[in-house]
This record gives structure tokens, sequence and C-alpha cells, in this order.
């Protein structure tokens, strides 16, 4: 599998790095890119009464014109309709030329029901709205009963957002060459593009070392090597140490819903920091959790002597306000190991993020993960909005330089990016996991992770997978109580293909 996401811009390098290193042009990689749509285009829809070819005058119209010329052929009836000829030179008008096909004005383009219309508009750079024949036509075929088919992402998408322009083609599936962009993972636009095919077009892997891209698609394969395994004379606290901090007597369910996610992860040994209001809550609820009351400092500082423990979680139902706030900054001044702070945590800091942030910068290294979805993400970084940067990826990167940690912007398209630049969007999300608690275990899974000894940025990425592969795993009436041991399931098979491949 390829993990790397390429941006508009860094497409277009690795086609020019590609022509100049020969033997082909850019023409050769039009013609790979339009004749390999045509043959998936009369392999999955070749029963269709007639294609439509909807053409732009840029490079991918280029490439509408060698669907055309390849679907016409191969004894498809086929149309083509544009609203201007490409410039003169260029490949396009070269395609256009070999076609045989003539071009029809786009202003009377009318698919029947039935047919396949291949948008072939606009590609990955579009910076501007589609107006005009152009949007009037896209709207036309947003309406009718046909198969849309979008070449490289439908046109009127934003390439490296995925947030429409204006009026977008609406596609059944989209086919786009060498490499995923941001815009087919992040939504709206994995939604607009439907079913997605990267097809070949003979641009070599090589090209990514000089591309340098710092942004992936979440898979095991980029960090099943690092997860934990567990020596043959290991102990429990060899194993890692997790800590959760409980809420009161009210609100104890959320942190053990964290502690027992930290514990299928494998750490050895989890226990729940609880203020003596809450203990009998949460030992009558524990067994392989351990239990410790923490009513102040010193009770954490003597535990922390007496137990060391490698990672931390403040937040699921631990409350809102200064005795929050106080506690995590003491936790990053005093505590070795790494932390997890969600939810109550984050949204403490509302009114004084930058009493966070400056912590957090004067951390040697990462050892932090913030766990935000979109409304604690505002309260965090409230300049760090979809006006400012509209580019969810973008925020996410920006908002982990500023933090000097891991962030894992949470929702159906979760980013979790890192202060170097790195960054990595999810894409086995589910609505499943939009259930109360869900949150609590993805920090204990991130937790234990870390506990283990996993470096703070492949931990979240891999927490982020498991979780949404755990949910896949539920189905249809998961609540948050079944996560932790389908998550534990999830990473044992994962454990076990990572031994087989060494």
């Amino acid at each position: 599998m390829a993990y790397e996401i390429l941006t508009p811009a860094e497409m277009s390098e690795a086609d020019r790095l590609t022509i100049a290193a020969g033997p082909g042009d850019g023409y050769t990689l039009m013609l790979r890119a339009g004749e390999g749509i045509a043959n998936y285009l009369l392999a999955h829809h070749g029963d269709a009464p007639a294609f439509h070819v909807l053409c732009g005058p840029g490079n991918n119209g280029g490439d509408g014109y060698v669907i055309s010329r390849a679907l016409n052929d191969n004894g498809a009836s086929a149309f083509v309709w544009s609203n201007g000829a490409p410039k003169a030179g260029t490949d396009a008008a070269r395609a256009l030329a070999d076609c045989p096909l003539r071009p029809r004005s786009i202003e009377g383009f009318a698919p029947q029901p039935g047919s396949v219309v291949v948008d072939a508009l606009f590609g990955a750079g579009l910076d501007r709205p589609v107006t005009g024949k152009d949007a009037e036509a896209i709207e036309r075929a947003n309406q009718e009963p046909v198969r849309r088919i979008a070449v490289d992402v439908p046109s009127g998408l934003d390439g490296a957002t995925g947030l429409p322009l204006g009026t977008v083609f609406q596609a059944d599936s989209t086919i786009t060459f060498f490499r995923k962009k941001p815009a087919h993972l992040l939504y709206p636009g994995r939604a607009l593009c439907g079913d997605l095919i990267v097809h070949d077009i003979g641009i070599r892997d090589e090209v990514l070392a000089a591309i340098a891209s710092r942004c992936f698609e979440n898979a095991p394969g980029l960090w099943r090597d690092q997860l934990p395994s567990p020596d043959v004379d290991t102990h429990k606290y060899r194993r890692g140490h997790a800590a959760v901090f409980s809420g009161g007597a009210t609100a104890t369910g959320a942190a053990r819903l964290s502690a027992m996610a930290a514990a299928r992860s494998g750490a050895g040994a989890v226990t729940v920091l609880s203020p003596g209001e809450a203990l009998a809550a949460n030992a009558a609820h524990l067994t392989s959790i351990m239990l410790s009351r923490c009513d102040h400092g010193q009770d954490l500082a003597d535990f922390i002597e007496a137990r060391q423990p490698t990672a931390f979680v403040i937040g699921p139902g631990f409350g809102i306000g200064e005795k929050t706030r106080t506690l995590a900054l003491d936790l990053l001044d005093k505590a070795s190991g790494h932390f997890v702070f969600d939810a109550d945590t984050i949204t403490s800091f509302k009114d004084k993020p930058d009493m966070l942030l400056a912590a957090t910068r004067r951390l040697p290294e990462v050892r932090l993960v913030l766990t935000p979805h979109e409304g604690e993400f505002k309260r965090l970084f409230p300049d760090l909005d979809a006006e400012a940067m509209p580019s969810k990826l973008e925020r996410a990167r920006a908002a982990a330089a500023r933090a000097n940690a891991i962030i894992i912007y949470k929702g159906a398209d979760t980013v979790i990016a890192a202060p170097d630049g790195r960054a990595v969007i999810n894409s086995n999300g589910t609505p499943l996991l939009a259930t109360a608690g869900s949150g609590d275990v993805l920090a204990g899974l991130n937790a234990g992770l870390m506990a283990q000894g996993m470096a703070p940025f492949a931990a979240a990425c891999a927490a982020v997978h498991i979780h949404g592969a755990a949910a896949h795993a539920l189905g249809l009436g998961l609540i948050a109580e079944d996560l932790p041991r389908a998550a534990g399931s999830v990473l044992a098979s994962l454990m076990e293909t990572a031994e087989e491949s060494k």
C-alpha cells in the first residue's frame, strides 16, 4: 500500500520530475491516464448506453479527450462536451487534435438516464469556484440518474483542503493518479469523491524522495513495527504503567473506560487515581485495574515516587476548572513519562490557552498528546479557524508546532500531527464511534501504548487506527464498554502480522 498523500503542488512536481527523467513526456503521462480510465469505464460500465465526457481547457480536459478517443476506438457511444478549446501548443490541445470526436458546446449537455458522465473539467489545482456554463453542466449531471466518474478530483473541489469552492461534481467514483491527495480523505471531499481508485501511470516511487512529502494515510504499515512487544523475561511494571485520573463520585465511568483501554493495549499495570469520595464507586467496578487514592498534590507525588508511572491520562470525566488546570500544569512540570490531555483538561484552558501552551513548549521533547474534537480545538486554538486556515490538515500541523505536542484532531477525518510537520489522515473512521465514552477509550489506548515505550506520534496513529478498526469489528449497536476488548483483539492481530513479516 502507498501511504504518501501529495498536495496538488507536490503531484505537479512528481509529473515534472518524471517528464524530466524521460523517456516519456507530458503527453505520454496524459495518454496513460486517459487510456487507463477508459479501460476502467469499459470494464465496469461497458453496458452503459452512452458516455458523456465533460472536458475543460487544461490537462484534466486533455485526459478527457484521450478517454473519449479510447472509448470511441472500442466501439462505445461517446460524446465530448466543452466550453472552449485548450491553449494552442499544450498537451491538452494535442489530445484534442488526436481525438476523432468533435466537442459539442457544454451548454447543450443533457445526459440520458443510465449513461455515464465523466468529469474532466478541472483538476486538483483548481483555486476558484466553477461558474457559468460549466457550473450549470455540473448541476445537470448531479441531478440526473446517471453514473458520475471524476478524473483526479471532482470539479469544484479544492484538492488541498477537500472543501467545495462552490458547485461541485458529486462523483460516484473518482480515479486519481500515483498517490491520493488531501481532498480524497478530508471531508466533505471524501464523500464527494465516492469510491476512490488510484491508477498507475508510470510515475516511479523514487520521485517521492525529492518531493519529501510529510503527509500520509494512516495504516498499520506506518507504525506496526513500532508496536510494543514484551520481552520473555518481562514483568508488569517493565511492560509500562499507565495512570488515569478519575472524576468525583458521580463521574467515574470515563476514567475506567480509559483505564481498561490502556490495559487492553498491553500496558502491564494500570492505576485509576481516584479522589476519596469516588473510591467506593471505582472499587466496585475494578478488578484487574489498580486503584489509588489521590486527593491532593502530596498523594500524587507519593504515588509517582513509589510506582513511577510511564504515562498519564487526565481529562475523561475529571471536571472543568482551576483544579484541572493546576494538576495538568503540575504534571507537565514535575512528572516524567508521557501525557494524554483529553476532554475536560482541554476545555479547562479555554480562557487561558497560553498558560498551557507555555508549559508544553518548555518540555525538552514531545511528551504530550492533545485529543481535541472540533469544539475543543477552537477553545485551545481560537485563531486557527477554518476562515483563517481552511485546511484541517494545516490547522492540525500549526497547532502541533505551537503546542510542541502531538495533536489528534478528531472527527470523521481525524488528523494526527506532530510538531516537526509530519501528519497523518485517518481513513477508517466510522459513525459507530459517535457514542458516549468512545473518546475516553481512544485516550486510554494512546496512553497505554506510550506507557510501553511507543513514540508519541506512532502511538497516536496506532491508537486512532485501532480504535476505528475495533468499531468496524463490533458493528451496529456497539457501546463504549465494548471497545477496549475489541481493540485488544485488533492489536493482537496486528502483532501477529508484524511477527510473521519479520
